[in-house]
C-alpha cells in the first residue's frame, strides 16, 4: 500500500507524493487531540502535499477523561486534504471483546482505564454488578453507542508506507511482516523494544510510553504518555524527511532527520 518498497540504498523514504502524520496513543484526551489536529491542519495548509494521511496508532480510549469525545471526534473527522486511517490498539481490542460478551476480561479492563471510559459514556462503574458478569457486560453494551462500536471494529492492524510500517505495539523480530500475529501487533513489548535487528522496514509504533520520541534505526516510538504527561505527539513523514508536532509547552517542534 502507498508505494511499498524496501529501500536498501540510503535512508528510509515514504512513497513519492505522499505525506503521513502518525499520532500516538490518545487515551481519552480530547483536549490534546483537538490541539494536535489543529497543528496538523495548519502544517498541511502551510505546505500542502498531494496526498496526506492521518494515521491514528490505536489506544484512542481508556485512562483519560473523554474516551467518548475522542471516538466521536475521529469517527466524524473530515478534512478535504487529509485522509484518516485507524489502527487497533490493545485497549480497543479489550473493549470490543467485552462488547462481544467475552467473560474474564472485565475486571482488568476496569482497572487499566476502562472505568474512566465508562464514565465518559455516562455509566458509573460502581453500579456494575460484580457478582453477575453477564449483567455487567450487558450494561456496558447498552452504554456504548452502536456507531461507536462499529467504528472501533473497523480498525486495521498495520499500514505500510514506503519504507515504514505503522502498527500499534510492534512486531515480533525475525518473523516476516506477513506472518505477524495479531496479538504481537497489538500487545508486544519485549523482545521488540530491545531488538536492534533490521526488520526490513522502520516500524512506527505507540503502546510503550517514553518521555521523548524514540528514533532508532529500526523503529520509532511515539507514545509520549498523553493521558498523564499532557504531551500528545505526531510524527510527520514525507520523502526522506521527518518532523514532530506535539502538544508540549513549545508546540510544533520540528526535528527533520534527513
Amino acid at each position: 500500500m502507498f508505494g511499498w518498497r524496501n529501500n536498501k540504498q540510503g535512508p528510509p523514504r515514504g512513497p513519492k507524493g505522499h505525506r503521513a502524520y502518525a499520532v500516538g496513543d490518545v487515551h481519552g484526551r480530547l483536549d490534546l487531540l483537538d490541539r494536535l489536529l489543529a497543528q496538523i491542519e495548519a502544517d498541511v495548509a502551510r505546505r500542502p502535499a498531494r496526498h496526506v494521511l492521518l494515521i491514528m496508532l490505536g489506544d484512542l480510549i481508556d485512562r483519560g477523561p473523554d474516551s467518548r469525545g475522542v471516538v466521536e471526534r475521529l469517527r466524524t473527522y473530515r478534512h478535504d486534504a487529509i485522509k484518516p486511517y485507524f489502527l487497533t490498539g490493545n485497549h480497543e481490542e479489550v473493549l470490543l471483546r467485552i462488547l462481544n460478551s467475552e467473560r474474564g476480561v472485565l475486571a482488568d479492563w476496569l482497572k487499566y482505564g476502562g472505568a474512566e471510559c465508562l464514565v465518559s459514556y455516562g455509566c458509573d462503574p460502581a453500579t456494575l454488578d460484580a457478582r453477575n458478569e453477564r449483567a455487567a457486560l450487558a450494561t456496558i453494551a447498552g452504554a456504548i453507542p452502536r456507531d461507536h462500536a462499529n467504528f472501533l471494529a473497523s480498525f486495521v492492524d498495520t499500514l505500510r508506507f514506503g519504507d515504514y510500517v505503522f502498527v500499534h505495539a510492534g512486531i515480533r523480530p525475525g518473523v516476516d511482516l506477513s506472518l505477524q500475529s495479531q496479538s504481537d501487533l497489538r500487545w508486544i513489548r519485549s523482545p521488540f523494544l530491545e531488538s536492534e535487528e533490521d526488520h526490513g522496514v522502520v516500524v512506527v509504533h505507540g503502546h510503550s510510553i517514553n518521555p521523548i520520541v524514540e528514533q532508532l534505526p529500526n523503529r520509532i516510538g511515539i507514545d509520549t504518555g498523553a493521558y498523564r504527561t499532557g504531551v500528545l505527539t505526531a510524527l510527520a513523514l514525507e520523502g526522506e524527511s521527518r518532523w514532530i508536532l506535539d502538544t508540549a509547552e513549545t508546540v510544533g517542534t520540528e526535528a527533520a532527520t534527513h
